[in-house]
């Protein structure tokens, strides 16, 4: 084989790997983007902003949060579905600022409390004590306090994973609020990898979005 037919060898065998890499990281892509997508259809997350970085507006933050959660779990009936938990904070959503304005003025402050619900909000990788969920968009309910400029908190109000009187583990409210076993063992860390999933999935979101602005 003289030189130059190696080296067109040599040139196809990385051609073929190449495409082979895009097409693996493709499949991968779209199997990340499912896994997250049907999780996130499961969900209501839960973003409260602060007014600022201050300590006294981070430390409003956390009893506006409290407040929040006691008022929309108020609301809630057992055995409620996502959609139905949706439809009841959408038509709450003004007592849950109200809520939250309350506790603000009790505290000595007159910052405004927005509270709305958002389709498509997007989110990073978070793991929680007992759980954690991956990048991607998702419904979220959002309170803002003042100006939002401040750390924000994250959470989960469907399934009810963050009320205070739940006290049956992650995986069992999970499984009760109708996701999939697969579902909970991947949020859960039951399905070994799950932190390397997440990251992946959190690594193809910031492709996909570098892709968009290019």
């Amino acid at each position: 084989m003289n030189k130059q037919s190696c080296k067109s060898h040599t040139l196809r065998r990385w051609e073929l790997a190449l495409l082979l890499g895009v097409a693996l990281a493709a499949l991968l892509g779209a199997w990340l983007d499912k896994s997250q997508s049907d999780l996130a259809h499961q969900v209501i997350r839960l973003h409260v902003l602060a007014n600022s970085d201050s300590e006294a507006d981070q430390a409003l933050k956390l009893q506006v949060r409290d407040r929040v959660l006691e008022v929309a779990e108020s609301y809630f009936q057992p055995g409620a579905t996502r959609e139905e938990t949706e439809a009841i904070l959408r038509d709450h959503l003004d007592d849950l600022a109200a809520a939250g304005a309350e506790t603000v003025g009790a505290a000595g402050y007159d910052y405004p409390v927005t509270a709305s619900l958002e389709e498509n909000y997007w989110f990073p990788t978070k793991e929680y004590e007992d759980f954690a969920l991956p990048a991607g968009e998702y419904t979220a309910l959002r309170v803002v306090i003042g100006e939002g400029d401040g750390r924000n908190w994250w959470c989960v109000v469907f399934p009810p994973l963050c009320l205070g009187s739940v006290s049956e583990p992650a995986a069992q409210t999970a499984l009760q609020a109708g996701l999939s076993q697969d579902q909970v063992s991947l949020i859960t860390g039951e399905d070994e990898g799950y932190v390397v999933k997440f990251r992946a999935m959190e690594l193809w979101e910031d492709f996909q979005h570098w892709l968009s602005e290019e």
